[in-house]
């Protein structure tokens, strides 16, 4: 069994991915900044634990993180603010970064987005560029660190059906590249279960093939 923890447990996809991670026999410890999100988060199977990593320092993360093998980032200001997209999206990520490997958790998956990067093309002034410019730098930073690292690109999120089958880094990433949260959280799983996957990034997309097969063919 493997103690996993996921920063951002209310999430869509978090929720999901507890409930996976749970009836694969994880111990999984998910962090929400609401107490009244409890309820919701244990019903998966999860141990909710109150932090607000956004006013949080390293310390405070790194204690939260002691003891567990794996971290999930998947948190988000939701956007909206700017201020607030920077300050969770980007700062609270690279300290919850800073504090895993303080805490000794070596193994670290981002949820990020399809086409995140520098080159992300998103013109200031658009509502989605604090996003992507954060986005953007907490990616990078990791990518910087000594932790075993994934990110994880999906498409634009949809509800669709957690069907288990995606196309992995497609060369048409212009168009078509909806993801349901059911398969990120599917993939988020997987990729925990696969050491190879680190020091990866990888886009994908709702598609064709099984997830164990696109992510084996990848190690």
């Amino acid at each position: 069994m493997t103690r996993i923890a996921i920063i951002g447990g209310h999430g869509k996809v978090a929720l999901q991915l507890s409930a996976l991670l749970t009836e694969q026999g994880h111990s999984v410890t998910s962090f929400i900044r609401n107490p009244d999100h409890a309820a919701d988060v244990a019903a998966t199977g999860a141990s909710p634990s109150v932090l607000d990593v956004e006013n949080s320092t390293t310390a405070d993360i790194a204690a939260a993180l002691r003891d567990h093998d794996a971290v999930v980032w998947s948190a988000g200001a939701g956007g909206g603010d700017p201020a607030r997209t920077y300050a969770v999206d980007r700062d609270a990520a690279i300290r919850s970064m800073d504090a895993a490997a303080e805490a000794g958790v070596g193994r670290y998956v981002m949820v990020s987005y399809f086409g995140a990067g520098p080159d992300h093309g998103v013109p200031e002034g658009h509502s989605f560029h604090a996003y992507a410019a954060a986005k953007a730098a907490a990616d990078e930073y990791l990518r910087s660190t000594n932790l075993e690292w994934t990110i994880l690109g999906p498409g634009s999120l949809t509800e669709g059906p957690g069907n288990g089958l995606i196309d992995v880094n497609p060369e048409d990433a212009g168009t078509g590249t909806h993801t349901s949260r059911a398969n990120v959280a599917i993939v988020a799983a997987a990729v925990l279960d696969r050491p190879g996957s680190a020091g990866k990034t990888i886009e994908f997309r709702d598609g064709t093939e099984p997830v164990a097969a696109a992510l084996d063919a990848l190690q």
